[in-house]
């Protein structure tokens, strides 16, 4: 492995985007799955305990990472096939999700517009199963490529063995920091249908009088409303939306309907609920709050942002505040969505 793609002790600050401070005492960069392979080889890089890093979107540093941090850069996006009723598009992990979804657009494949301006980086995608205005990626994913650290080998997964859920993923349970994915490959629909049943986007749709929405129409609309509610990491640090959405029982929703008649809540397949994070929080009066370097934004109360100077402790002490206060008025307990290290 080249020398220049591995480097000692070397700060993450600016490689998280909530701007938290901690060191590595190791980091690999890996623009191409060779370099992983050529470097699990080695035992000294082998059985040092390793994380593995794409945007720094989805994180709270706590400390120094005592181990290797592999920064995955692997660039690339190309369609891969055509069938009958899709396009086969593949992108390298390393590559900006944003701009990925830009490029399919760009090319006439529409299917992931409703993902548009989520951070973080391609290979990341698969593990949160991220998802936003009425469409999970798992209904686009196709199959990714990985490699296995533990033995340094290629491996392909298709969507069940992905095992995704709602924000989750084989690879945040069970199979946890065993793989680094190097690339993803979707399957975008040729009889494409816009996804416009989400409550924002129909708004804002509509506020457009855009009555029958291309996919690009869609992506702007997403966009802007993204921009209105979420700050940009650039300028405040974040890591997007702090919680996930929880999902009750039809009991329990029951319950809470009768006291908070105007809860939002989405009925899921399997008979559960889903209520809105946000919306507990705000009711709560977490909504603008600082406690010390950090905050709830004040547009958004699902968002905690660093003030200035913060520290992972100061960001975790605040979410616990949240989730006790959501816990003691409604029962409901809030689960993070950011990786804690």
């Amino acid at each position: 492995m080249p020398a220049d793609l591995l480097r000692r002790h070397v700060p993450l600050h600016r490689l998280n985007s909530f701007g938290l401070p901690a060191h590595a005492d190791w980091l690999a960069v890996i623009n191409a799955p060779a370099q992983l392979t050529a470097l699990m080889r080695q035992p000294e890089w082998r059985y040092l305990q390793r994380f593995v890093l794409g945007g720094g979107s989805n994180l709270v540093l706590t400390g120094d990472f005592a181990g290797l941090v592999l920064q995955v850069k692997i660039a690339g996006r190309e369609r891969v096939a055509e069938e009958t009723d899709a396009w086969i598009v593949r992108a390298g992990a390393g590559e900006n999700w944003h701009a990925f979804v830009c490029w399919t657009l760009e090319c006439g494949w529409p299917g992931l517009e409703n993902l548009a301006l989520i951070p973080g980086t391609v290979g990341a995608a698969p593990i949160q199963n991220i998802g936003a205005y009425g469409l999970e990626m798992a209904e686009r994913f196709h199959q990714l490529e990985a490699v296995d650290l533990e033995t340094g080998e290629s491996v392909m997964f298709d969507s069940p063995a992905c095992q995704f859920g709602y924000r989750d993923s084989v690879f945040k349970r069970e199979a946890a920091g065993r793989y680094l994915i190097t690339a993803v490959t979707f399957r975008l629909p040729k009889r494409w249908q816009p996804v416009t049943r989400y409550a924002d986007l129909a708004r804002e749709l509509e506020t457009r009088r855009i009555a029958q929405p291309t996919a690009r129409q869609i992506a702007n609309a997403v966009v802007a409303i993204r921009s209105r509610k979420l700050p940009d990491p650039a300028c405040i640090g974040n890591a997007g939306s702090f919680f996930k959405n929880p999902l009750v029982d039809a009991a329990t929703f029951s319950h809470l309907a009768v006291r908070y008649p105007n809860l939002p809540h989405y009925p899921q397949p399997d008979g559960r609920i889903k209520l809105a994070a946000g919306w507990l929080i705000e009711h709560c009066g977490w909504k603008g709050q600082n406690r010390g370097p950090v905050g709830v934004y004040e547009h958004q109360a699902l968002v905690l942002i660093n003030r200035g100077g913060a520290r992972g402790a100061d960001v975790l002490r605040l979410a616990r505040a949240i989730q006790e206060t959501v816990w003691a008025e409604f029962g409901v307990e809030l689960e993070p969505e950011p990786v804690v290290l």
